[in-house]
């Protein structure tokens, strides 16, 4: 059988919030904020150091290797063109 004492009871521990105190005096909300920044923050990283390809279509695989090779050739075109002072030289 359990004796009755005289001590209060034992408080309960208070419920979290988004403005519970969690680490250094930040709060909750803070400190899931700074997490999810840096998360974001590798993700974009490591998307730009590896190139991660979004899927497309076949229709825009297609247009854009066109357009590639329509600058390839329009760039090999360019290079023939004699250079601006050779062209605008005045005789006499």
């Amino acid at each position: 059988l359990s004796q009755a004492t005289t001590e209060p009871p034992k408080k309960k521990p208070d419920p979290v919030t988004s403005e519970t105190v969690v680490i250094w005096g930040l709060r909750l909300w803070q400190v899931i904020g700074i997490f999810a920044i840096f998360v974001l923050a590798v993700i974009i990283t490591l998307c730009c150091i590896f190139k991660c390809r979004i899927p497309r279509t076949k229709k825009e695989i297609e247009a854009r290797y066109a357009q590639r090779q329509a600058a390839k050739t329009y760039a090999d075109k360019l290079e023939t063109v004699p250079p601006l002072n050779e062209l605008t030289e005045i005789p006499g």
